[in-house]
């Protein structure tokens, strides 16, 4: 579920559309949060043998760590890629804001949290763009995405949080005793999936391509 504070957008002809904030969001504040009513397609289902639905589901979902699609049910299935994103995934179940998001931005993520399982070009406005999601990105910058996300997570209790109450609550008690009694912190690299194998696992992001930091999802 996306936050409340935001709307789909058409971006352009290449990108499609795009979720954009209708309020300013601080920094700190939950963006996207997992909640009961998202579609959970197990691997093996049946469902995913069946052409015409394999392709809407791997278009408009992402993998969590059981290697299951999850299927928004709103219009969080638009966020776009940027190599410089206004939120990142953390290990709680939620994308948070890692930096304030004013009026009218558009609010994107990095598709390398996204258990992606084969290269994805990427053509991001940023200058600093990595011109290609790699699978190897989870490993390659889960620590500097965990520095960043616990110093967004510092901020989360110093504004309201909307979709705090769609919080599983096993989750938000790992959260609350990480936050005030520095118990372990849950990294990011808790959400990677790990096939047991590589070569006969790859139903998904087969033929994705992303034009202007954009996979399939997005059109």
């Amino acid at each position: 579920m996306m936050h409340p504070h935001t709307c789909l957008k058409w971006v352009n002809d290449e990108i499609g559309f795009g979720v954009f904030a209708t309020r300013f969001i601080p920094k700190g504040t939950a963006v996207y949060v997992r909640d009961a009513l998202e579609v959970r397609v197990e691997r093996n289902a049946a469902l995913l043998k069946n052409p015409a639905y394999h392709d809407i589901i791997t278009k408009y979902s992402y993998v969590d760590s059981k290697g299951d699609y999850i299927l928004s049910w709103d219009h969080a299935r638009f966020v776009n890629h940027c190599c410089k994103p206004a939120s990142l995934t953390t290990g709680y179940g939620f994308e948070i804001a890692i930096h304030d998001i004013n009026e009218g931005e558009e609010i994107t993520d990095d598709y390398g949290l996204l258990n992606i399982e084969e290269d994805i070009p990427l053509a991001c406005c940023d200058s600093d763009c990595r011109e290609v999601a790699r699978p190897s990105d989870f490993d390659r910058y889960a620590e500097q995405w965990d520095v960043t996300v616990k110093d967004s997570l510092s901020h989360f209790y110093l504004h309201d949080q909307p979709l705090l109450k769609f919080l599983d609550a096993p989750i938000l008690q790992q959260l609350n005793q990480y936050l005030e009694k520095g118990t372990p912190y849950l990294s990011v690299r808790t959400q990677k999936y790990e096939p047991k194998d590589r070569d006969t696992d790859l139903y998904f992001l087969r033929d994705r391509k992303v034009g202007s930091a954009v996979m399939e999802r997005s059109e």
